[in-house]
């Protein structure tokens, strides 16, 4: 037999057991929702078309795209008009490099499977327009794909998305 209000106790000490969990849970939740990591001044983002020095014509518009999509999804910036942006990025593609050989199976008992690899690489610049700051300023950064035989676009989407992931990362990385 409990002593006189002893189960208050042991119900509040429950309560309390339950109830803390969620404060600290929410108390995380609020602490990493603001922008991506960057200053509060840094709302809105213009992405300028590459400058292509390549041969590919494709590759300006899925670099432009999904440049976009990860400022805006991973960095929590929207985009804006260049005028009224507060983040300006802009750069060229200096190399698209193709069927570079990645793999081959000599193996005569099995079919020859031939994987390749594409790499990509850019010059990139990041601007703070408020203050004509350079946010992030990097040449030659390089990025590879692989593919099987035949499957290119595999392989620039793979190299595309990867170069995308260095700049967020590396952004976020200074805040």
């Amino acid at each position: 037999m409990m002593p006189f209000g002893a189960s208050r106790s042991v119900h509040r000490s429950a309560r309390l057991s339950l109830l803390l969990p969620l404060l600290l849970l929410s108390g995380c939740l609020y602490g990493f929702s603001g922008g991506g990591g960057l200053p509060r001044n840094l709302r809105s983002v213009a992405v300028q078309p590459f400058d292509n020095l390549t041969a590919s014509s494709d590759l300006q518009r899925e670099i432009l795209e999904e440049m976009r999509k990860g400022m805006r999804d991973r960095l929590n910036l929207r985009e804006a008009t260049e005028a009224k942006a507060d983040v300006l990025v802009r750069g060229s593609i200096a190399t698209y490099e193709v069927d570079l050989a990645a793999g081959v199976s000599a193996d005569p008992r099995q079919t020859t499977s031939t994987r390749r690899r594409l790499q990509l690489v850019v010059d990139i610049e990041i601007l703070d327009q408020s203050t004509g700051r350079s946010l992030f300023t990097q040449k030659g950064l390089s990025a590879e794909g692989q593919y099987p035989e035949g499957g290119e676009a595999t392989g620039r989407r793979v190299a595309i998305e990867t170069l995308v992931t260095q700049v967020v990362e590396k952004m976020q990385s200074q805040w």
